[in-house]
């Protein structure tokens, strides 16, 4: 059987396809800039300026796509911020002479990243490795809900700092599976700018930091620049208690991956450390503030 060659729009496919031991070919796609010394204010401000123009966040790499020759090319329809817009997939179908099969994700809960892997695992011919990766992944996320918890404190996970934007999608469903009850968002909704009035209205008992594609450090820089000093927020009741974390999520939390189920066991040990003490989460994943 001749072996698919396989492009990926978005790195979760790529760290899945990876985790399934396929040989995946370069992505073929990138930034139009370099977000990794801007402030979220800044990449916000740009984002909105590209976007008020309609120009592109992201631009194709035409050589590395004409030289992989694709089979397969996978992107997702999630959100165009982070993910290929829909019109970058079309001219990758253009410029190809041999059309390639299109698979887009679109989870939006735990379930549908699970669907994903079943999907992707067939698509790529690994179908026995995706049914036992998803043994184990089913397995985590069990442990995770058969604990038996009694106070749950109320969570707010915020996406992004200047300006606010809660964490929908999975996350919401992760902070529920960790032993908290979710804040102003629900499951599979999309995030969206908040007010920090809708944060004071929901007066949660911890906030949990995770800026779309930060790791903490760079969360923790955010912080500092940003609400450190500001006086609404120091009122807040996670603030006057000492339940604010930084955690890494573009890791663990940004992208439909199957790393979002490490992102569940850094929960539980924030929400809950005497209960999870024993999971083991990476040392680097998240901090108090």
């Amino acid at each position: 059987m001749k072996e698919k060659r396989i492009v990926s729009f978005l790195p979760s496919a790529t760290e899945l396809i990876y985790e399934l031991d396929a040989v995946n070919k370069p992505r073929v796609i990138e930034s139009v800039f370099n977000p990794e010394k801007m402030s979220s204010k800044e990449i916000d401000d740009k984002i909105c300026s590209l976007s008020e123009k309609g120009e592109d966040i992201y631009r194709l790499v035409q050589k590395n796509l004409v030289d992989a020759k694709p089979d397969v090319i996978i992107s997702q329809e999630i959100c165009e911020v982070c993910s290929a817009y829909t019109n970058q997939v079309k001219r990758a179908v253009d410029i190809l002479d041999n059309k390639p099969e299109i698979y887009s994700m679109s989870p939006h809960n735990i379930q549908g990243i699970l669907q994903c892997v079943k999907e992707i695992s067939e698509i790529i011919d690994e179908s026995h490795k995706g049914v036992e990766l998803l043994k184990t992944l089913n397995s985590r996320i069990s442990i995770m809900k058969e604990r038996k918890i009694e106070n749950r404190p109320k969570v707010l996970g915020i996406e992004w700092i200047k300006p606010f934007f809660t964490a929908g999608h999975w996350v919401p469903e992760m902070i529920e599976c960790a032993g908290g009850i979710n804040m102003i968002t629900k499951s599979e909704e999309h995030s969206r700018k908040m007010k920090i009035e809708e944060i004071e209205d929901a007066d949660p008992d911890v906030l949990i930091l995770m800026p779309c594609g930060f790791n903490v450090e760079k969360t923790i820089s955010e912080y500092r620049n940003f609400l450190e000093n500001d006086s609404r927020w120091n009122k807040l009741r996670a603030v006057k208690q000492d339940k604010v974390f930084a955690v890494d999520a573009n890791s663990f939390f940004s992208k439909p991956s199957i790393r979002i189920f490490t992102g569940i066991e850094i929960l539980g040990k924030i929400l809950h450390p005497e209960i999870f003490s024993s999971l083991e989460v990476p040392s680097d994943s998240f901090l108090k503030i």
